[in-house]
């Protein structure tokens, strides 16, 4: 069973006989069906059923000589609301399955973010027709999370949020220089990496290290596009998940002036979450491209 089915609503699958009856379900009563060829004489087809709003299941294979489908893999998905990217992306193939990988530099952050495809049908075709070229694109990012918790804001004085965005804009612009080769960009970049790690060691003698660090995006376990958070809540809402009637919050989360949605189930959530309050999680980062 695929470990994040319990961030969409699924968690109260006890065994593969309710599995299956749940994958059944999306490949007889599906909302979508995107078809493109895939390797010779093959197609891969998608098979997307909606469970609410935002949120679902991909089944994903291809039919037989029989017209019968059959599933090769599924995952859950949950679609974000707004652009979270513009950048160059880069697109990787899974060495296990049709799946695929988006890959891009983010200066606001300083790290290569890495997502799961969600729209990997409509690459395939645009790669088809030979209209996908790497470039800048539109990037909607979303995040699964099966559990986390909510931790008051930090304590801010008047102008040091203006300041903490001017830092990170000038952060953004060392990174960039730095990675064309500008060697003076770079002392920049490990001095103050070095007052930074100087003030904190101080600071974390007397101080929850939560007090200090106000919000993070940092990778988490093995798997690339799975990563630890901790972001300013912006936007709430709840939705339900239609067949198990599980009860779900969205979160708009500002996380290293990254802006994305987060789906988490209302169980599995210590404390409670209000506008301006922090969210702490382990999220699948997911994402769709835009390829027009």
């Amino acid at each position: 069973m695929h470990s994040y089915l319990k961030a969409v609503g699924f968690s109260d699958i006890f065994g593969k006989k309710e599995l299956d009856s749940i994958l059944n379900n999306v490949i007889n009563e599906y909302d979508e069906k995107i078809v493109a060829a895939g390797r010779a004489g093959h197609f891969f087809t998608e098979l997307v059923k909606k469970y609410g709003d935002d949120f679902g299941i991909v089944v994903c294979g291809e039919y037989d000589e029989n017209n019968e489908f059959q599933m090769e893999y599924y995952f859950p998905y949950f679609f974000g609301t707004g652009i979270t990217l513009q950048e160059e992306v880069i697109i990787e193939k899974h060495a296990g399955h049709v799946s695929f990988a988006g890959a891009c530099d983010d200066m606001r952050i300083g790290v290569t973010i890495i997502f799961y495809l969600q729209n990997a049908g409509e690459y395939l075709t645009q790669r088809n027709r030979g209209n996908y070229v790497t470039d800048v694109r539109d990037v909607i990012l979303s995040g699964l999370a099966k559990n986390g918790k909510i931790l008051f804001p930090t304590l801010k004085q008047e102008g040091q949020e203006e300041n903490r965005r001017n830092r990170t804009m000038n952060r953004g612009r060392l990174i960039a220089a730095a990675k064309n080769g500008d060697e003076e960009a770079m002392e920049s970049l490990t001095i103050e990496d070095m007052d930074m790690y100087a003030m904190i060691s101080k600071r974390v003698m007397d101080e929850d290290i939560y007090s200090i660090v106000d919000t993070y995006f940092m990778p988490y376990g093995a798997e690339c596009d799975q990563y630890s958070i901790l972001g300013e809540i912006l936007k709430i809402r709840s939705c339900r998940n239609e067949r198990t009637g599980t009860e779900l919050y969205v979160f708009t989360m500002d996380v290293n002036e990254l802006q994305f949605d987060v789906c988490v189930p209302k169980n599995s959530i210590f404390g409670v979450p209000e506008v301006g309050r922090r969210f702490k999680a382990n999220i699948w980062l997911q994402g769709i491209i835009n390829f027009q």
